[in-house]
């Protein structure tokens, strides 16, 4: 198998195990969460998107980075979080058999998530347009299998795909995951909702 198989192979394996039509895999859950959020701009532009007010910087930097502006909502939550204009969910605290809850759904495989690749990250999906659409945005916006001279560039390009050995290590440790495990509790995170790059956009 080459590289590009062998994440095939785990994103179909993942994508069984979570309840999810398809997964892309990804280098980290930021990721995921950009390139989930550049998505829903291109399918319904809007200015603004509503994230917890304590949650991790990342995911109100992915939302700056793919145009919006943050509202913030000050609640707490466990596990996972949907973001409701968007429909894209924040699970990277959760990691169960038949997790997906719809829409584009964000996983994270960092050292300390249940599954501990080490690095690495992912979004489920029920679309094909949408996973088909997310594969060539995470590989430099180029169709899989067309020499760059013949590609017809047609997404955002970002340069963010799962390396090989990754996939691989991500197959050995879903051989042997239970069903279920308790969702990794929330941190401490701090007020975002302080900081006003997140709510005006960037002005440098």
């Amino acid at each position: 198998m080459n590289p590009f198989e062998i994440v095939d192979e785990f994103e179909r394996r993942l994508a069984d195990y979570a309840g999810s039509k398809y997964a892309v895999a990804v280098h980290s859950c930021t990721d995921a969460l950009l390139l989930s959020f550049w998505l829903r701009r291109i399918q319904a532009p809007q200015d603004y998107i509503t994230l917890p007010a304590r949650t991790y910087v990342g995911v109100a930097y992915s939302a700056l980075n793919a145009g919006y502006k943050c509202r913030f909502k000050d609640y707490t939550w466990s596990g996972g979080y949907m973001i409701p204009e968007v429909t894209v969910y924040d699970g990277a605290r959760q990691f169960f058999r038949n997790m997906y809850v719809g829409g584009l759904h964000c996983l994270s495989f960092h050292w300390y998530k249940h599954l501990p690749i080490g690095r690495g990250g992912a979004i489920l999906t029920s679309s094909k347009e949408e996973k088909d659409m997310l594969v060539q945005m995470r590989y430099d916006g180029r169709t899989p299998g067309v020499a760059p001279a013949k590609d017809s560039f047609t997404t955002p390009g970002f340069h963010c795909y799962m390396a090989g050995d990754d996939a691989f290590n991500g197959i050995r440790l879903l051989e042997n995951i239970p069903d279920f495990k308790p969702d990794i509790p929330w941190d401490n995170y701090p007020d975002l909702s302080k900081h006003k790059i997140f709510q005006e956009g960037y002005r440098w």
